[in-house]
């Protein structure tokens, strides 16, 4: 659109004076010519505002929406997957806290305390005095040679290819100065994640990107080469993710120009599919010692996996797996059904995969009923955006969090819906370089890292009106939730939480009996009538 409004604003400029020679009243119009003109090419070079830059002139209505936003915003009223308002103040809430804008607001409490779903903390009559810190979480303690002490609050799994070279030099710089880690996503390595410099949890998904053989196999000799590098603090085998679970990865060929095919290892200019399964190992017991390859591989660094809970026998039949090896991950992280993506069938999107909720829960308890949860640790991702996200998801068994749809609005993304046509307005889930260029590195990654910041300091000062010190106090009778209009109950009893080793005993709890019985260390695939 800069190139257009060029054109256009040249053009009109020379027809003005041209038609000077014939109609002498034309210059008039110059009047309202040249301000816009002016107006147009100041949008074009100023670095704060990527629609602006992409859009001159055009963008401006945007913003004029913004304006008007508190008086429309009950027409924008929308439902997330527990049918818990989701409105714009929440989303404005990652765009002020990402320009250190004034976040409080006016009029109190946005939402309707009394209906279903309503959610919340019980503060304390003793709060302690909550002092700015960095909340962080040790990974790979005890079985590592290299642990990583990980911020609660993370970039999720976004690869190059999917975003632009921009947005991911974006935010990978932002994680740098917030020191903090952004995940890679399945899509591979690229030079844009690592010239930052920031922290990186690299993503290995089916397709191998970044340590593949020739014909999609597990390059063990790529993976070390790569595993090795600074950067790189984690490890993550991706199994299946929230949006489209056992479906696979896939960016359209419009995106796969030369560079991301290159550093894919795929043809250039055809879609490409991901496997919905791993080629490098087919059983639980493979897939642990896997893991415990790629910890050796990588010079003792974090291995963990991420899955959206699906079959609950087959998790149960990794957890046998570790406990007859006596291997763990470092960590897993629990993708919810409602996660996002740029490109997914409906049906995948709005029908497959657990929520966040029902499969932290699980994984939680399924970890601490096989004596496996002092040794794993447990990263949560699924629409996290606030301070409250992030305690809510570690109250019920997470460790740390992936936030994904947080870190690219503060980015500038106006969820404009166009990520799988290459067109993001935004310039930030595209490959077309009139589009990404609009992106200054220097200007977004100081918002990336201001929203991780305000954001991490929300959380804080919850844990203190709370009067907990730090966010491993957390427990799941702090949340709370209003079940109809006049039952209110808190998360330990919505859902059973185990007790340490209730898996390993003769007696097993009725409500994993069955999966229990079912599952074996030797297959995914067990008794498929018994549950």
């Amino acid at each position: 659109m800069r190139r257009e409004f060029t054109i256009l604003a040249l053009l009109a400029l020379f027809v003005n004076l041209l038609g000077y020679f014939y109609f002498p009243q034309i210059l008039w119009s110059l009047i309202i010519v040249v301000p816009l003109a002016l107006c147009g090419f100041r949008d074009m070079f100023q670095s704060k505002h990527t629609i602006l830059r992409n859009f001159p002139l055009l963008g401006h209505f945007r913003y004029l929406l913004e304006l008007i936003r508190p008086e429309i915003n009950q027409y924008f009223i929308e439902s997330n997957v527990d049918g818990v308002p989701l409105n714009r103040e929440q989303r404005s809430l990652v765009y002020q806290r990402a320009k250190k804008q004034l976040d409080t607001l006016p009029f109190g409490t946005q939402m309707d305390v009394y209906k279903a779903g309503y959610e919340w903390f019980n503060h304390s009559i003793s709060p302690v005095e909550y002092k700015h810190q960095d909340l962080r979480v040790t990974i790979g303690e005890g079985s590592c040679e290299k642990p990583y002490s990980a911020s609660i609050l993370n970039i999720g799994a976004m690869s190059y290819g999917a975003l632009s070279k921009t947005a991911i030099m974006s935010l990978n710089a932002g994680a740098k100065i917030g020191n903090f880690a952004h995940n890679t996503g399945e899509g591979g390595l690229s030079p844009y994640h690592l010239e930052p410099g920031g922290d990186i949890i690299w993503q290995i998904g089916t397709g191998y990107f970044g340590c593949r053989k020739e014909g999609g196999g597990f390059s063990p000799e790529k993976f070390q080469k790569n595993a090795s590098l600074p950067q790189v603090k984690m490890i993550e085998v991706k199994l299946s993710q929230g949006a489209k679970p056992g479906h696979g990865g896939i960016l359209p060929a419009v995106k796969v120009n030369q560079e991301i095919a290159n550093i894919r290892g795929v043809p250039v200019g055809k879609t490409v599919f991901s496997p919905p399964y791993h080629k490098a190992f087919s059983t639980p017991i493979e897939m642990i010692q896997f893991i415990a390859k790629l910890r050796e591989l990588s010079g003792g660094k974090p291995v963990g996996f991420k899955l959206c809970v699906g079959k609950r026998r087959e998790f149960i039949a990794v957890c046998k797996a570790m406990v007859e090896l006596n291997i763990t991950p470092d960590f897993i992280a629990v993708d919810g059904g409602e996660g996002g993506t740029g490109a997914a069938p409906l049906e995948f999107s709005n029908s497959i995969g657990c929520p966040l909720r029902e499969g932290l829960v699980f994984v939680h308890n399924a970890l601490v009923g096989y004596s496996l949860r002092s040794r794993v640790k447990v990263i949560a991702s699924g629409k996290i955006l606030t301070g409250f996200d992030l305690l809510s998801r570690l109250s019920i068994g997470a460790d740390i969090c992936y936030s994904a749809r947080g870190m690219m609005l503060s980015l500038g993304c106006i969820q404009a819906l166009r990520c799988n046509s290459n067109h993001c307005p935004a310039g930030i889930a595209t490959q077309n370089p009139w589009l990404y260029k609009g992106i200054v590195v220097e200007d977004k990654k100081q918002r990336v890292a201001n929203y991780h910041q305000k954001t991490i300091e929300s959380a804080g000062e919850m844990l203190g009106a709370m009067g907990l010190k730090s966010s491993q106090e957390l427990k799941p009778w702090h949340l709370m939730r209003r079940v109809n209009y006049n039952e209110v109950l808190h998360y330990a009893d919505l859902y059973p939480f185990l007790k340490d080793g209730d898996l390993l005993k003769d007696k097993l709890p009725p409500s994993f009996a069955r999966a229990c019985k079912a599952a074996t260390a030797d297959s995914f695939n067990a008794v498929e009538s018994v549950g």
